[in-house]
């Protein structure tokens, strides 16, 4: 039987395109993160104001209405889902979905986790009804303590309340996931630190033994700067398909690379991330292929911000034949970032969507320079974004 090319003739993305990556942007707003991406390429005034907001938020002083206008409303959506509806109706528009991230961190009570697995129900509710918004998503270290997260990986006994707290972690996992599963809505668990990320894979297989039978509701992340995350992912396909579920899984570079290497060397071990960028790209890329190939068995979810890496996969795609539009495969961006991905392969026919972080200012904004400092994804991205910026904003000056 002869085989239907579904992309046959269809032009190729490209992320040159400034006038699509904009097409929602005032002038007005083009200056302003022209300013912001300008300052955030300065290295050293973004360590020292780092320094002074997380201090002054600290100290209580009136700088939130500042921070709510500059920092948080670029990368954020809200303090609250309702601040957030606007602007996921702005994404919805151009055709891009938005993930509801709950980004507050740091949690040690079962107060706080029981809070913070409320609102993800909330968003599960939320999202069942909307089609703007395909997924939820949490992290475990959100919802119990990663202390005892690190014990279990590491073998050691638990203590009686320890076991306690580590059942509520069960628990309270199987309860968001339980309702995902019933409202028919995906959930992404995001990656964590490699001294209890086995712990939480442990925990992610058998939420998917239990809910992807039939499509990917629970979605593991797999962070391919890691050396061993090849091995990680070839292993959860064959258990997925010994155990007839389908896996889901979200595929990033990866967010803790400076506190990982500082761990291994603290600890004298050698580090489990690769020492070059270039390695990273490869095993991203591969990954990419990797899934593709076994597309049958997968429900992708690309996070990345690399225009090669989404090249890659657009154009994988279309080698094997899947539609643009095909719900098993996902592209992901940070909101506020990378708009020329985003748009543009919306405007392509892809499914894309937005990681959108929100929650009160004072406790959001530590996440945000965590991004930034440990992952590099803000300031690294900086100077490609200020270039399209200043591309976009020359074109319409062309114009007039």
């Amino acid at each position: 039987m002869e085989t239907i090319n579904l992309n046959a003739g269809i032009k190729p993305v490209s992320f040159d395109d400034t006038s699509v990556a904009f097409s929602s942007k005032s002038n007005k707003e083009l200056e302003k993160m022209r300013l912001l991406f300008s300052t955030m390429n300065w290295k050293y005034p973004v360590k020292i104001g780092t320094f002074f907001v997380k201090t002054a938020l600290n100290l209580k002083l009136p700088i939130k209405a500042i921070i709510k206008e500059t920092l948080f409303k670029q990368f954020c959506g809200g303090e609250t889902i309702e601040e957030c509806k606007q602007t996921i109706n702005n994404l919805s528009h151009y055709n891009i979905k938005t993930i509801l991230d709950y980004s507050v961190e740091g949690g040690k009570t079962d107060m706080y986790f029981d809070c913070a697995m409320n609102k993800i129900l909330e968003i599960i509710d939320i999202a069942a009804g909307s089609k703007a918004i395909p997924f939820a998503v949490f992290k475990m270290s959100g919802i119990g303590s990663a202390a005892i997260l690190k014990k279990v990986q590491s073998g050691e006994q638990l203590a009686e309340l320890e076991q306690h707290e580590y059942e509520l972690i069960e628990a309270r996992a199987d309860k968001i996931c339980r309702r995902a599963f019933e409202k028919n809505v995906p959930v992404l668990i995001d990656a964590e630190e490699s001294w209890f990320q086995g712990a939480t894979d442990e925990l992610v297989y058998g939420l998917m033994k239990k809910y992807n039978k039939t499509r990917a509701i629970v979605f593991n992340t797999y962070q391919m700067y890691r050396t061993d995350m090849q091995y990680n992912l070839e292993r959860a396909l064959e258990m997925a398909v010994t155990n007839k579920f389908i896996l889901g899984l979200k595929l990033v570079r990866g967010a803790y690379i400076e506190k990982e290497r500082k761990w291994a060397q603290i600890h004298n071990y050698t580090s489990h991330v690769f020492d070059t960028k270039q390695e990273t790209d490869n095993a991203y890329n591969y990954a990419l292929g990797y899934c593709i190939k076994n597309i049958d068995h997968i429900e992708l979810v690309a996070g990345s911000h690399n225009e090669t890496s989404n090249l890659l996969l657009t154009q994988l795609m279309q080698s094997a034949s899947i539609s643009r539009s095909d719900r098993r495969i996902y592209f992901a961006q940070l909101y506020g970032m990378s708009d020329t991905i985003s748009y543009n392969l919306s405007n392509s026919g892809f499914n894309v969507a937005k990681y959108m972080p929100f929650g009160p200012v004072e406790l959001v904004v530590p996440y945000l320079f965590r991004r930034a400092e440990e992952n590099k994804a803000v300031t690294g991205h900086s100077n490609r974004e200020l270039e399209l910026i200043r591309k976009e904003l020359q074109r319409r000056k062309n114009i007039v």
